[in-house]
């Protein structure tokens, strides 16, 4: 333990409802609304410096709880978890570094919270969504640790202010020793060398091409609704395209029609992103073979696959090398945590994309397993509005991506911005084909000077204690 260590000592827990401009599909479902989970904790150190911290996550439906139930069902669900992880964190009495707290409250309640949970309810709530509701309070937990200690929060993984170096959390099984002994997550980061990152946009499956697809009733809102026109208006370099899973002629069509139309615009890089909907690797290899052979230029392109197979590695062991032979194959639902990824490798998978929605803590954990163990890295977006942008965007500057990092909130919900758009001009809106994260430039925690964007807040669903 050491003095710059703190203590949770209050929370609040607000909602927010945020409605898309236009629907976004996800695999088998589409997304037209999201809440977003917003937490304020008060924290202490040893010495008795106070400080808040702020963190944020949509609570997408869709993305982490796939399936037939209703969408009400199932969002009121996450909701009402929410509310026991912030009743439970009410009753914590630990201190340590944000790192180390948010480890041991994933380990050590986070499980039997979730299983009680599933008991009460009779829900069988997916373990990557009781990581998603838990993700806003320890992103808070770390923004309040770098505010109290008056520190960028990326400067403090680090021996100078963690009790424990990564072999405390990335053990060897067999007991040898670990490659992590005397390194902290600062070791495997890069450093910025630029304010600016690439941006990818999202072309969802609902998303039109060319502009005489648009259906003439469409709201004229200022934004574009094709992605011809999203290329030229923010000058867009990649993109990614969702694809089916399970229409092999529609999703091959996609990539070839999207492909043609992003490289005759300027556009360098592709990725496809199947959501999980895939069961046979020969599904992916025959698209990728059929562009090869037909579309060169297209295939090229493709600079990384994301995701075409379940989630659930344990349930579903396929061995992916015939894929990950072809491109980069990125882990992303799978990739709930560092022992995930390394079962990952084990299977063929080549590389792990990153989400700060399934905890900064575990996006750090993994990040150094992965780089250790020779994984290239993305960070791939939960199309994050308001706060949640900003963890988004800086782990990404951090983590040394194959290329940039996935955003979109202001292709789907743009105006859900415009209070933190007006203090971070640069992280809402992509010029040049790029953001700027220059206003986060040397702010305490994640820097999102909170006083200056003055969002109004709906009452809190939860408070307690100093919060």
């Amino acid at each position: 333990m050491n003095e710059h260590d703190i203590r949770l000592k209050g929370l609040k827990l607000h909602f927010l409802p945020v409605e898309t401009r236009i629907p976004l599909k996800f695999g088998a479902e589409v997304l037209t609304h999201v809440t977003c989970a917003r937490v304020r904790v008060e924290a202490e150190t040893r010495s008795g410096s106070r400080a808040t911290g702020w963190g944020e996550t949509p609570l997408s439906v869709q993305w982490v709880w796939p399936g037939d139930l209703p969408y009400d069902v199932r969002e009121r669900a996450l909701r009402d978890f929410c509310l026991q992880i912030a009743a439970s964190l009410s009753d914590w009495d630990d201190e340590g570094h944000a790192f180390e707290l948010g480890y041991r409250f994933q380990k050590k309640v986070l499980p039997g919270l979730a299983e009680r949970f599933r008991q009460s309810s009779g829900l069988d709530m997916p373990y990557l969504a009781a990581l998603v509701c838990f993700s806003p309070f320890d992103i808070a937990l770390h923004d309040a640790y770098g505010q109290a200690n008056r520190v960028p929060v990326y400067a403090t993984y680090n021996e100078r202010y963690m009790n424990a170096d990564l072999s405390a959390y990335l053990t060897a099984a067999d007991g040898t020793t670990s490659p992590f002994a005397g390194k902290y997550p600062e070791h495997y980061f890069t450093r910025p060398q630029s304010s600016r990152l690439v941006a990818w946009h999202l072309l969802g499956g609902k998303d039109y091409l060319y502009r005489h697809e648009v259906p003439g009733d469409q709201k004229d809102d200022g934004y574009p609704y094709a992605l011809e026109d999203w290329i030229r208006k923010d000058g867009l370099t990649c993109i990614k395209i969702k694809l089916t899973g399970n229409d092999a002629a529609w999703d091959y069509n996609r990539m070839r029609q999207a492909g043609r139309l992003a490289l005759d615009n300027g556009v360098v890089w592709l990725s496809a992103d199947f959501n999980c909907q895939v069961t046979d690797c020969a599904y992916v290899t025959d698209l990728l073979d059929g562009l090869m052979l037909e579309h060169p230029d297209i295939y090229k392109s493709i600079l990384y696959i994301e995701q075409p197979f379940p989630y659930d590695l344990e349930a579903n062991p396929i061995d992916v090398s015939s894929v990950s032979a072809r491109k980069p194959l990125f882990m992303d639902e799978s990739a709930h945590d560092w022992e995930l990824v390394k079962l990952g490798r084990e299977l063929g998978w080549s590389s792990v994309a990153l989400k700060t929605c399934k905890t900064q803590t575990g996006a750090l954990l993994s990040l150094c397993w992965a780089k250790e163990h020779g994984m290239t890295l993305m960070v791939q977006d939960l199309t994050n509005p308001m706060l949640a942008q900003i963890p988004h965007v800086l782990l990404a500057q951090h983590a040394g991506t194959i290329m940039g990092v996935e955003t979109n909130s202001m292709q789907f919900y743009p105006e859900a911005s415009r209070c933190e758009a007006a203090v971070h001009p640069g992280l809402y809106a992509r010029t040049g084909g790029s953001i700027d994260l220059s206003s986060l430039i040397g702010g305490f925690g994640f820097g999102y000077n909170v006083e200056a964007i003055g969002r109004p807040l709906p009452e809190p669903a939860a408070e307690y204690g100093a919060g």
